[in-house]
This record gives structure tokens, sequence and C-alpha cells, in this order.
């Protein structure tokens, strides 16, 4: 099953991505050209940051302690700023939105 992430832009247009469960979100924005994602998922860099929307950030399990620290490191934090190579899709995140926190 593919999951659909409603992406909004900093200029505030929306894009939607669809892509297979267990693939992270950062893989699926990469894909997109949306993203830098720069150490690949391994806790080293916080440009696949996001904001996900307050109605499914308690969908999300809590940040590890690595992304506490990483997320440290990024601009323009916001109470449900994660990094999205933490994200796994899920069904239960069918639908989620997430805001860019700068145009790419």
């Amino acid at each position: 099953m593919n999951v659909t992430v409603t992406l909004i832009l900093a200029d505030a247009t929306e894009r939607r991505v669809a892509a297979p469960e267990g693939l992270s979100l950062m893989e699926a924005l990469r894909r997109e050209g949306l993203i830098e994602g720069e150490c690949n998922g391994s806790l080293a860099c916080a440009t696949c940051h996001v904001w996900v929307d307050e109605a499914f950030a308690a969908r999300l399990p809590p940040p590890s302690a690595g992304e506490e620290d990483m997320l440290d490191c990024a601009f323009q934090l916001a109470p449900t700023s994660r990094l999205s190579c933490q994200i796994v899709l899920e069904r239960a995140l069918d639908g989620l939105r997430i805001g860019m926190p700068r145009a790419r």
C-alpha cells in the first residue's frame, strides 16, 4: 500500500507524494527532489527537518535522543519538528501533512 503525504512548501503551496509503506519519509521526499537528506538517515545532520501537522504528531513514536540532538542544529524549530529520516511510512500515517521550514 502507498502512503500519501501532503507537503506544505515554504511558499504555502501543497504537493502530494505517494510512497510505499516501510520507506522513510526522507527517502520519499528525496525521490521527488524535495529534501536533501545529506547524511542518508544516519542522524548526522538536520537537512531533512520537517514540521509534522499536530493532528499526526501524536501518531509518531517520540524522537530518540539522537534525533533530539540533531534537531538542536535545525533552523526554524517548532514544537512538532522532526527529522523525516526517522519517520517510517505506515498505513496509520496515510494523509500525513508536513511543513517545510525553508524553500528548496
